[in-house]
């Protein structure tokens, strides 16, 4: 499970010109799924992501987490993270779960990071054409891979 997290002062979901997600200060996840992927994987990165020490402090310094902010947060499901790109011009993404194994999977996501910050994520529609806009705070861009724990 691979995941961009985006920093924003605020971010939007719109699909066919409605807006489906809209927040303030917190993180744009966008994530992707393999077919390897398990409740381990979502436990570890939501965990990680609900801790992870990328807001100010009152000094200024990079030293708060989503948790004790309490920030928002937007879960986009973005097959493209597992795009392969070495042959050719043209990403493949045979990697990337097929949607009976992703839909799951993500929701499952969701729903254990709405446990573990405590409040509603919002998020975008699996597989559908979404404009995403955001403001990228800092601005503060981190990927993390759950099989590759760095």
């Amino acid at each position: 499970m691979k995941v961009v997290i985006q920093r924003v002062s605020e971010a939007t979901v719109t699909i066919n010109k409605v807006k489906v997600a809209d927040i303030k200060k917190g993180l744009l996840l966008l994530l992707g799924i393999v077919e390897a992927d398990t409740q381990e994987d979502i436990n570890w990165l939501v965990r990680k992501i609900a801790n992870l020490r990328i807001f100010n402090d009152e000094q200024g310094v990079m030293n708060a987490s989503l948790l004790e902010i309490d920030g928002d947060v937007i879960v986009v499901s973005q097959f493209t993270l597992h795009a392969s790109t070495k042959k050719g011009n043209r990403p493949s993404y045979i990697k990337a779960a097929k949607p009976p194994i992703a839909i799951p999977l993500y929701e499952n996501f969701v729903a254990t990071l709405k446990k573990e910050i405590n409040k509603k994520v919002q998020t975008g529609q699996f597989g559908a054409d979404m404009k995403v806009a955001l403001i990228n705070d800092g601005p503060v861009t981190i990927s993390i891979d759950s099989k590759n724990k760095e």
